[in-house]
């Protein structure tokens, strides 16, 4: 059985935090481990705040989207806005890359959410936003998979 939950939110780096609860607190019933819930966080962290700080510019004049779904152990995150989107996705992804060095970003958000995902797809369009795709099979599931 598919169990889904969706949110929206103004583009607000104070909501960061809600959004990391909310997801956390909707993926709980499926009693994650304390490290699957941790990453999870973190990875919505990331994505959020990434969408506030990159595709919004910190204006809050956009709206994130997230989208959560549960099937079994398989956790589908999407996290979405409609802001600026990435101009070159390629170099976006590089580790410690950032487009706003002056806001002392450590350029390390994709390469979290590679490492703690097991899947990532993020597509993006210049002036329409970025929308990120991301799966993790929880540890009972990844057992029965190898």
């Amino acid at each position: 059985m598919r169990n889904e939950m969706k949110i929206q939110f103004s583009a607000l780096s104070q909501n960061e935090s809600f959004a990391r609860v909310t997801v956390a607190a909707f993926i709980a019933q499926i009693d994650p481990t304390v490290d699957e819930l941790t990453e999870i966080k973190t990875v919505v962290s990331e994505a959020v705040t990434n969408a506030i700080i990159h595709g919004y510019e910190n204006k809050a004049t956009g709206m994130v989207y997230i989208e959560a779904a549960i099937e079994e152990d398989t956790i589908h995150l999407t996290i979405r806005d409609e802001g600026l989107g990435i101009r070159d996705l390629d170099q976006a992804r590089q580790p410690l890359y950032t487009s706003k060095p002056e806001l002392e970003r450590s350029g390390m958000g994709f390469t979290i959410m590679e490492n703690f995902m097991d899947s990532v797809e993020v597509i993006s369009e210049p002036s329409y936003g970025t929308t990120i795709h991301l799966t993790k099979y929880l540890t009972k599931n990844k057992a029965m998979c190898n």
